[in-house]
Parts: C-alpha cells; sequence; structure tokens
C-alpha cells in the first residue's frame, strides 16, 4: 500500500514539475516576442514622425536663424525650426511642425555647434537622464512580464479545472471527475450498514480478495471483475458502497453515471479511458459507478437507446471492463434502481459477475437498522425498539433513518432530553402520511363520513380471516393529503399472498367507500385512492398472477421497474385486453357486494366503533378490538405506548374547526345520520404489499 502511495505521489510530482517547465517555457517566448514586437513598434513610430537631415544642412539652417532649438539626446541632435519654417528636402518633399528633424554631431565640432547657435539667437541644450541599473532593467523588461504571464497561466487553468467542462472547461473535459477515497476517509463502515447481511457477505469476500488474494489464487479461483447493487431507493446500495470504501483500504473511485456525458460527443468514452488509467496506476482498487443506468441503458430503442454519447461511453466502458487484467486487481461496483434498462452485455460475466440484491429489510434487518441509527440518540427507558421495528414493516432503511431522526426533533420540540416510545410511532407516522394538519377547516357532516368511512376499513380487516390486522384509525387531516388514514401492519413478514389475502384486501379496501353507501347513502371523492388500489390488485390477480378462472395461467402483462412504481405493461391482443378488463370489473362487484354484506351484518359494531373514533378522533386497533369484544378501550396500549387515563395515543387535533352545529351521532343500527354530499378526497399512505412486500396504511 505504502509503494503505490509512493509511486502515486511521484507521479504526481513529476506531472507537476513537466507543468511548470511547460509554463516557464511558454512565458519566455511570449516576454521575449512582446519586447521585440515593443521596439518594433517604437522604431516604426518614431520613423513615421521624424526626418534626418545633413549636419552640413543644420549649420546652414543655424546661420541663417531657421532653427529655435537644438536638443542632444541619446546620441543625435533634434532640430526645432523656429515658427513658420518648413524644412524642404532636395525631393522637394516639405516637412513641417509635425516632423522632428533630426542628425548626428560629427566629433568634436559640437562645441562650434553650440556657439554657432547661441550667436544665431538659439538654444541648446543636453538634459540629464538618469541611468537605470541593468539588473533593474532586465527584470522590469523579462521577469516581471514572465512572472505575470505565468500567474495568468496557472489562474486560468485552475478556472478550467473547477469547471470541468462545456466552454470554459475544454482544457480538462475529457479528464474523469471521479472522487477517490483512501481507506476510512468516507467515515463509514460495515458496522453502520445493518439488514443487509446477504449484501454485506457478497461485498467482504471480495475485499478479502484484495486484501489477500493468495489463497484464493492457490484453489484457482480468479477475482470477480465486479458487482452490481440493485435495489429499490433508500434500500442503502450507495452506503454500502461507501462502507467498502472505509473497509477497502485499497484506492476508491467514486462516480455517479451522469458524470461520464456531456455535451461533446465522445467526452463520456474520454472520461471513461481517463478513469481505468487512474485505476490502473494505483491498483488494487475499486471503483463505483452510482446510477450507472445512466450511461449503460440497452443499445436499441426499447429504453429509450440511440443515443450517440451514451453509446460511445456504454462502449468504452464495456471495452475497459473486459479488456484490463485481472490480476492488477481493479473491481467495479455499480448500483443501479433499474436493472432492466441495462445492456445484456453489461450484465454477463466477466464485467459484472455478481448480481447483488439490496432489498428491504425483514424484522430482524429492521431492528438492527434502528440499532444503528439510534446509537447516538439519548433513549427513554421505555423505548422498545422490537416493537418499533414491528410497527415499521415494508420500511427501508432510509425510512427508519428518517424516523429516529423526526423523533429525536419531536423530543426536542416537546422539552424532552431524551426520545421515547411515543416519539418513535408518531415519527414513524409523519413519514408515512405527514404531520398533522391540525388547523383544517372541516364541517361536522364531513367529520363523520371519514369517520364511517375509516371504521369501514377497520372494521372488514378485523372481520376477516385473512386480513392484515388494524393497528390504528384517524380522521385527523395530514400534509400528504389524507383527511383521515387506517393502518395495517402484520403481525409476521410475509412474502408471499395467496388469492385469498388478495380478495381480502380488496374488500377491505372496498368497505370504505360501502360504509359511506350504507350509513349516509352516499359516494364521496375520498374513496378515489382507494378504489385504484383495489383495481391494481384486481388486475394483478387476472393479469400477472394467474389466478383467473377465465384466463388461467396465461400472462397478459410484464412487469417494468420493479424496483420503482412496479407497473406494468399489458402484452396481449385487444380483444384479450378487453375481456381482462370485464373480468376485473366482475371481480371487483363481487368483492364489494361481499364488503357491503359484511358491513350489514355488523351494523352495530360500525355505529360504536365510529362514535368512538369521533369523539377520540385518533385510536388504535386494540380499542377497536377492545369495543368488538366487550371491553373497556381506553386501558389498551399501542406498541409499548401505556394508554392515558382520559385520552389516546397523544389525541391529535383537539381544536379542529368546526363549523357547523354538532349532530348526534346514531345509536341504533337502524337510525341514519342522514344525506351528505361529495366530501373532499382524502389521500392514502403506503401502498399495499405486493410479492413480498409487508406493511401497508389505508384509508
Amino acid at each position: 500500500m505504502d509503494n503505490n502511495n509512493n509511486k502515486q505521489n511521484n507521479n504526481k510530482n513529476k506531472k507537476n514539475v513537466n507543468g511548470l517547465l511547460i509554463l516557464v517555457i511558454w512565458a519566455v517566448g511570449l516576454t521575449v516576442v512582446f519586447n521585440y514586437l515593443s521596439a518594433y513598434s517604437r522604431q516604426a513610430n518614431s520613423a513615421a514622425s521624424t526626418h534626418e537631415i545633413l549636419y552640413t544642412e543644420l549649420l546652414d539652417m543655424v546661420d541663417a536663424g531657421q532653427v529655435e532649438r537644438v536638443l542632444l539626446v541619446d546620441g543625435k541632435l533634434e532640430i526645432t525650426p523656429v515658427e513658420g519654417y518648413v524644412y524642404t528636402d532636395e525631393d522637394g518633399n516639405a516637412y513641417d511642425k509635425n516632423y522632428t528633424l533630426f542628425t548626428v554631431p560629427i566629433g568634436a565640432a559640437i562645441g562650434d555647434l553650440i556657439e554657432r547657435v547661441h550667436a544665431n539667437g538659439g538654444e541648446f541644450s543636453y538634459p540629464y537622464v538618469a541611468e537605470m541599473s541593468p539588473i533593474l532593467e532586465f527584470m522590469i523588461a523579462y521577469i516581471l512580464p514572465m512572472v505575470l504571464l505565468i500567474g495568468a497561466f496557472m489562474l486560468f487553468m485552475n478556472l478550467m479545472t473547477r469547471k470541468g467542462g462545456g466552454i470554459g472547461g475544454i482544457g480538462s473535459v475529457g479528464k474523469s471527475n471521479a472522487k477517490v477515497y483512501m481507506e476510512k476517509t468516507t467515515g463509514v463502515t460495515f458496522a453502520d450498514v445493518a439488514g443487509q447481511d446477504e449484501a454485506k457477505e457478497s461485498l467482504v469476500e471480495i475485499i478479502d480478495f484484495l486484501h489477500n488474494p493468495g489463497k484464493y489464487t492457490a484453489i484457482g479461483a480468479k477475482l470477480p471483475k465486479g458487482a452490481l447493487l440493485v435495489g429499490s431507493p433508500g434500500t442503502g446500495k450507495t452506503l454500502l458502497a461507501k462502507a467498502v470504501a472505509g473497509e477497502a483500504g485499497v484506492p476508491f473511485f467514486s462516480i455517479s453515471g451522469s458524470g461520464f456525458v456531456e455535451m461533446f460527443v465522445g467526452v463520456g468514452a474520454s472520461r471513461v479511458r481517463d478513469l481505468f488509467q487512474e485505476a490502473a496506476k494505483v491498483a488494487p482498487c475499486i471503483i463505483f459507478i452510482d446510477e450507472i443506468d445512466a450511461i449503460g441503458k440497452t443499445r436499441d430503442s426499447r429504453f429509450g437507446g440511440g443515443n450517440d454519447e451514451r453509446e460511445q461511453t456504454l462502449n468504452q466502458l464495456l471495452a475497459e471492463m473486459d479488456g484490463f487484467d485481472p490480476s492488477k486487481g481493479i473491481i467495479v461496483l455499480a448500483a443501479t434502481n433499474r436493472p432492466e434498462v441495462l445492456d445484456k452485455a453489461l450484465l454477463r460475466p466477466g464485467r459484472f459477475d455478481r448480481r447483488i440484491t439490496v432489498d428491504r429489510p425483514n424484522l430482524a434487518g429492521r431492528l438492527a437498522t434502528l440499532q444503528v441509527h439510534t446509537k447516538k440518540i439519548r433513549l427513554a427507558e421505555d423505548v422498545d425498539l422490537n416493537k418499533i421495528a414491528q410497527a415499521t414493516a415494508g420500511c427501508v432503511g432510509a425510512d427508519l433513518a428518517n424516523t429516529v431522526n423526526e423523533a429525536a426533533l419531536r423530543a426536542v420540540r416537546h422539552g424532552r432530553h431524551a426520545v421515547n416510545q411515543e416519539d418513535l410511532l408518531s415519527s414513524f407516522e409523519v413519514v408515512i402520511a405527514g404531520a398533522e394538519k391540525k388547523g383544517t377547516v372541516i364541517t361536522e357532516q364531513e367529520k363523520k363520513i371519514i369517520a364511517y368511512h375509516e371504521v369501514g376499513h377497520a372494521l372488514a380487516a378485523a372481520k376477516q380471516k385473512n386480513a392484515q390486522p388494524v393497528t390504528k384509525i384517524t380522521i385527523v387531516p395530514h400534509t400528504e393529503g389524507a383527511l383521515g388514514y387506517t393502518l395495517h401492519l402484520p403481525e409476521e413478514e410475509k412474502f408471499l399472498m395467496s388469492k385469498d389475502d388478495i380478495l381480502t384486501e380488496i374488500r377491505t379496501l372496498l368497505a370504505g367507500r360501502c360504509a359511506e353507501e350504507l350509513v349516509f347513502d352516499t359516494q364521496t371523492s375520498g374513496a378515489a385512492n382507494d378504489i385504484e388500489r383495489a383495481t391494481e390488485l384486481a388486475r394483478n390477480l387476472v393479469a400477472r398472477f394467474g389466478m383467473s378462472e377465465k384466463f388461467g395461467m396465461m400472462a397478459l402483462g410484464s412487469v417494468q421497474s420493479q424496483y420503482l412504481d412496479g407497473g406494468y405493461s399489458m402484452n396481449c391482443a385487444q380483444e384479450t385486453f378487453a375481456l381482462a378488463d370485464r373480468e376485473v370489473v366482475a371481480l371487483l362487484q363481487r368483492c364489494r357486494d361481499e364488503a357491503r354484506a359484511l358491513l350489514e351484518e355488523n351494523r352495530e359494531m360500525l355505529d360504536k366503533i365510529a362514535g368512538y373514533l369521533f369523539e377520540k378522533e385518533t385510536i388504535t386497533g386494540a380499542q377497536m378490538m377492545a369495543i368488538l369484544e366487550g371491553r373497556d378501550p381506553d386501558k389498551e396500549d399501542y406498541y409499548g405506548v401505556p394508554a392515558k387515563a382520559d385520552e389516546a395515543i397523544e389525541p391529535p387535533a383537539k381544536h379542529i374547526n368546526i363549523v357547523s352545529e354538532p349532530v348526534p351521532m346514531p345509536v341504533a343500527s337502524g337510525e341514519l345520520p342522514g344525506q351528505a354530499g361529495d366530501g373532499p378526497e382524502d389521500g392514502h399512505e403506503n401502498v399495499p404489499p405486493e410479492d413480498g412486500e409487508a406493511g401497508q396504511a389505508q384509508e
């Protein structure tokens, strides 16, 4: 390692000396040229405004009284004629007062000239000029311009280096702008990464290969050339790469995929070449390319290919990864959340030998992640991170880090010196639903509709076998657009969804609208997102999961961007597409009828829970179950937060503005509160679990 550092420093010093020598040569050359041109310019100007005459002509002019002044300067006599006199040479050319006449004195005749000038009324003078030191004159004429030129060059090159590319940085536009980290300069190690044990294991092996290649080569193993980190946003891909930088103990080059592409065609390829050349000088080392899909898109028109600059950059990257000697120890790490758009040549073994999936953490992973993020946080004695990990099902590492930070900020706002359990739970809800909008102005009737809507979701979930348990119900508006929401969290990790699970979820989603129709005989816009999610689940059941009796195990679509929005496109004939739509409509209608029938059977409980929610504004799933089982709901706790004597968990907006007179809630199943118009749309947080994702919140 020390030898590599010394070699790198020697190369850098040699480059600096060569660069300074080139600057000096340029400065000397420009200074000489400048002085020559300056002298030539002075001579040309002097020749244009002076005229030489004979010494005898000067004597004749003196004797004729035509000379006013004679000046001896630099070994020559400058003549000033009297006013009105115009000198005419032999060719008839006239020289007026705008020209200076001069001649060269002849030896000892200068004394006679002085007497004759004075005798004819003229003046003769010899002004004294102090002589400058030759050394000072040389420094002013040559050294000072050289210093100024070198300084100007260095300033200009510094500006070009800062700008990097474009018009201001043409000199370095083809240079790689990768950041170089040495050892633990990133401040992150594997101890700071939790919940990604499989990914860490693969990367640890790569780092060990760099440190101890002998034990691998002894058995014939080859060093992997590259590893691709794939996962959803926030799962920790870049954090893992920084941890590699902290653990590797070798030079670590970090650059974003967009850093290769500029407005000039060919610049990206040049930067790729420069990056691998610099890496080869300090090998063994690691190169990390973040968001590699910016330059690694497939070379066709399906996923936005066809860009000359991007394709040239990709081709150069393919050539470099295929050409460098594996014995040098250069490993390329890359991260993306769009692996489906990457070029097949980039993904083949020999370039990226490993594909490391950085997935959402499970329960144990969330607990470990919370422990990492709370190491520097002062926690109260009542904090139980196991319950917080259970409550945050489906969250990625970035969500958990944000939750812990929001909890610390909340504790400071409330004047506490430690974070308690309630801070963590409230902060989790801020992350998924936004802050409470306590100043929202809603009518009493709208508040009732929202209460029945949310209790419809919760009651449908409670009365179905395969539903996820209800954790919290609130009718407090939040900044993410929800006028209320019902939070569902699983009791255990689930990675598969059966057909019964999906149908149960659809019924739960549609139960909110069914409660509005059953109690108020109206429909509001608050169910918009419920309907969207229910339709998506029903379409997945028919088109992707092969659970439809009509189509059987026929896939009608393909997934796009599974690590981003998870959407998909239909790949079937128009007639089949139309049949699939009709099947989805029939499935949704059947689930809606079943959800309404379930609420009709439990109308009395619907009214009781809605009345309690209307009073408290926020209740827990445990409190709802207590009402269903005939127990006191005020004695239930919430994920480790004990119930308070007169209110639920920090009841939210007791001061929500009400603009109409209070209307008594119905006490019997036959009483309807009356008609209501369309209420404002309420938003929804956390998409339902799909293909292994757990945890959701719904309205």
